[in-house]
Formats: structure tokens, sequence, C-alpha cells
């Protein structure tokens, strides 16, 4: 009832922040005084997330070490090889669900707006994004300045390193100590129950802000890009479940029940860090163990982004299109090839998928400058694709604890061996939660 309450609530923010960023917006002289009150809401839409980013790196961390300390060695790289191959195949039909509807839909040819110069450009870092210098950043150079920087891939290889060495030592030190991680797993999810309190809050305030500033007839003008689009995720959706329903049955069903609310937080405020927290904690309630939970749904975030590999196929055709430039089919292949590899370095990287497209539009002679086209509605597309993003990497995260075999009774029975007999009970709660 109290959960439901919550949805209830973070919804009623959406809708009155749609009036509320309306009103402001019809009521603004100019466009640099809607900016202006814009900045007011965002406020406290940067306290929400700032809430929300304190969580994470701990959260990450315990998690992961609790689950790696009683793991044994071999299994973390087969469950990291099943996650892996979990990733790739749905960014391959991602990118082909993007595809296809950006095809049939030909969103770009009816755009009745005039092109940008030749000379416009995005003041996009592009050249942040490269093979050599993602692969370099993914290796801590001090673990503090990881945690600092919500730099998931960097604390999630220092925790394997700290959860190998944990498991390997033997002692009462070492089971106090995973103790400890323990409990500071379970407080740090305590502190997401309340900061989630004020979740309706900050989705109230950030979509007003992108309302009083856009307004609603940038949804209009867009109308068919923005249909085609969220369609071809309503679609991605359905494949994901059906793939899911294969691995979970009906529970499926009962998964997604549960990480509605983090999709509506991750939609309303185009963040995945936002949704991040309260994802574990509904995934540990259908009964995932934080073994998987806490090394599977990291990795997921970095390699794993559903949502926004059938916008970055759907935005590079639509410039095509809007430009009146023919792509073959081979020069459509090529492409999906390009953002496999480039898009697995979108982590860390500021307003990562517009960055990976204005990075691969002139390896095939399309001008970045078309990105212009779309960034005045990127904020609604961002705000879709970070949703199904939630809905990939937590399906995915199931499918890979059935198929690991690991579920909350083995975390249970494992959590038990450690702790002194008293808290039996206190387990058994958490686990069935």
């Amino acid at each position: 009832m109290k959960k439901n309450r919550l949805t209830t609530w973070i919804i009623g923010g959406m809708i009155l922040g749609l009036i509320v960023g309306y009103l402001c917006h019809s009521q603004a002289r100019d466009a640099a005084e809607a900016k202006v009150i814009a900045g007011y809401f965002s406020v406290v839409t940067d306290i929400f997330l700032r809430l929300i980013k304190m969580i994470i790196a701990p959260l990450v961390f315990a998690t992961l070490v609790s689950g790696m300390a009683r793991s044994e060695p071999g299994s973390i790289g087969r469950i990291g090889l099943k996650a892996m191959t979990w990733f790739l195949s749905a960014s391959v039909i991602s990118l082909l669900i993007g595809m296809l509807f950006a095809n049939y839909f030909e969103p770009g040819r009816s755009l009745a707006l005039p092109l940008p110069d030749a000379s416009a450009t995005t003041k996009l870092a592009t050249g942040s994004l490269n093979f050599k210098d993602f692969l370099t950043h993914v290796f801590p150079r001090s673990f503090f300045e990881a945690m600092a920087g919500n730099e998931i891939l960097q604390i999630l290889v220092f925790s394997i390193f700290f959860g190998f060495a944990l498991s390997s030592l033997q002692g009462k030190g070492p089971r106090v100590l995973v103790h400890a991680i323990d409990e500071t797993a379970n407080t740090m999810l305590k502190i997401t129950d309340y900061v989630m309190r004020f979740a309706p809050v900050g989705v109230f305030a950030a979509v007003a802000a992108a309302i009083t500033v856009q307004g609603l007839d940038v949804l209009s003008t867009y109308g068919k890009f923005l249909g085609s689009f969220f369609l071809a995720l309503a679609v991605l959706w359905l494949v994901l479940t059906g793939v899911g329903f294969l691995f979970l049955g009906r529970d499926v069903f009962r998964l997604i029940g549960l990480i509605k609310e983090p999709m509506i937080i991750a939609f309303s405020t185009a963040s995945s860090e936002a949704s991040y927290p309260k994802t574990i904690e509904q995934l540990e309630k259908f009964g995932v163990s934080n073994k998987i939970t806490g090394f599977v749904l990291p990795l997921g975030y970095s390699f794993n982004l559903d949502g926004s590999m059938v916008y970055q196929a759907f935005a590079v055709l639509f410039i095509a299109q809007a430009y009146g430039i023919h792509m073959s089919i081979s020069h459509q292949i090529t492409i999906l090839l390009v953002l496999m590899v480039s898009s697995k370095g979108m982590a860390g990287v500021s307003r990562a998928s517009l960055v990976v497209v204005a990075a691969v539009l002139p390896m095939f002679n399309l001008p970045e400058a078309g990105l212009l086209l779309i960034m005045g509605v990127d904020q609604f597309l961002d705000m879709g694709r970070t949703a199904t993003n939630v809905l990939g990497n937590s399906i995915a995260t199931a499918v890979v604890a059935k198929w690991e075999g690991v579920d909350a009774e083995d975390k249970l029975s494992s959590m038990e061996s450690a702790v002194p007999a008293g808290q039996t009970a206190v387990l058994a709660k958490v686990a069935n939660a």
C-alpha cells in the first residue's frame, strides 16, 4: 500500500509538472525569462539528484563486495560471461529495432524546418569518446577519486579486487568486516527509502523545468519523430518482456510491477543514477541475490543501455533523412556495427548518447550540425531511453540470476552462515522483503 501511494504521488508530480510548466511557459515574456523560471525548478531537481548520487558509490561498493566475499572465484567470471552475452544480444536487437522503425516511418523526410547552416556546431565533446581513453579510464587511479566521482566501472574494478581479497582471508576479522559491509548495504537501502520520499517533488520540478523552457508546442512540432521513436521503444519493451518470459515465466510480470517506480523516476528525471538505488532494492524484493545484483547491474549501466541503442540508430537515420541523404542497407549495417562498438564507451561521458551520435556522423559523411535538429527535444527522448535502460537492465539481472540458480534463499543461507544466530530473523526479513 505504501509503495502504491508513492507511485501515485510520483505520477501526480509528473502531471502537476506538466500543468505548472505549461502555465509558466505561456506566462513568460520571452525565452530568457522562461529559462530563469526553469532555473528555480532546477534547483529542486538538482537537490534530489544530489541526494541520489550520494547513495550510489557506497551502495555499489557494499552490495558487490558483500556478494563476492562469499562467492567462489570462478563464479564471477561465469556470471560476467553470461551477462555480457545478454548485453551484446540486447544491443543488436535494440539497434535493429531503431533502424527498422526509422526506415519505415521516415520521420526526417517530413520535417518542415529549415536545416542548420553547415558551419553550425553542437559543442559536444566528441573527442572524449575513444576506445583507448575509455579502456584506461576503467581502472581507477584512486579508490576515493572513483567514489567521489561516482565512477561506476572504476568502483566495480576496485570492488572485485577487494571482494576477492576478502573471500581469500580466514578468521574472525574478515567475518566481522563482511558483516559490517552487509550492514552498510542494508543501511544504504534504508537511506534510499528516505530519499525516495522526496521523489514526487523532484519529479515535479524536473518536468516543470523542461516544459517551462520547451513548452508543449515542441511535442506537436516533432510529433511524428517523437511518436515513432516511442513506438520503437514500446516494441523493444515487448521484445524484452517476451524474452524475459522465456526465462522467468510469469514472474517477469511481477518483476515489471516491482520496477515501475524506478522506471517512472528514470523517465521523469531522465537520469539513470536517480533510479539506480531503487532498482537494486526492487530486484532484491524480486528475489535476486546481492551477489548477482551488485555485479550485473553496475555492469549493465555501462554496457547494456537498450533505450540508448534505439535512440542512436534512430537519430543517425533521422538526420540522414532530414538532409535527403540516402543510406543503403550496407551503410546501415556498417552504422549498426560502429554503434555497437562506440556505444560501449558511453559511461562517464556527458550527454553520452548525443556524443556517440555526433562522433559517428562524420564517419558516414553526415553533417554533425544535423544533431541540432533533435537537440531541442532531446530531453523528451532522454526520458524514454533512460526508462527503457532501467527495464532492460532489470530483466537482464533477473535472467542472469535465473541462469546461475541464485535466489533469495541462497543469499539467506550464505548470510546466516557468517552472522550470529540472534540476527537470523533480521536477515530473513531482509531476504523476503
